[in-house]
């Protein structure tokens, strides 16, 4: 079973991703910081075989054995961001 990670697994984009990919077989860490993402968009997958959330900011480092890594951490609408 290929072991995918997506950061930002819990926004619109990456949750979407997840499901995809659980439903391809693969097995899913769901890394987010949960800033704009939101739980309720992965709550459907908790419990599911081969997937597993990861409440975390990929600023900070972090260690996976996985064979894909699906970047999904960006703020599609960054009003938090100063020029």
């Amino acid at each position: 079973m290929p072991r995918s990670l997506v950061t930002g697994g819990a926004g619109f984009l990456g949750s979407h991703l997840c499901d995809s990919l659980i439903a391809s077989g693969h097995s899913v860490i769901c890394l987010d910081n949960l800033f704009t993402g939101n739980r309720q968009n992965i709550s459907h997958l908790d419990g599911k075989r081969g997937f597993t959330f990861v409440h975390h900011d990929v600023v900070h480092p972090f260690d996976f054995d996985v064979d894909y890594i699906w970047n999904m951490a960006c703020p599609a609408a960054p009003g938090h961001y100063r020029y």
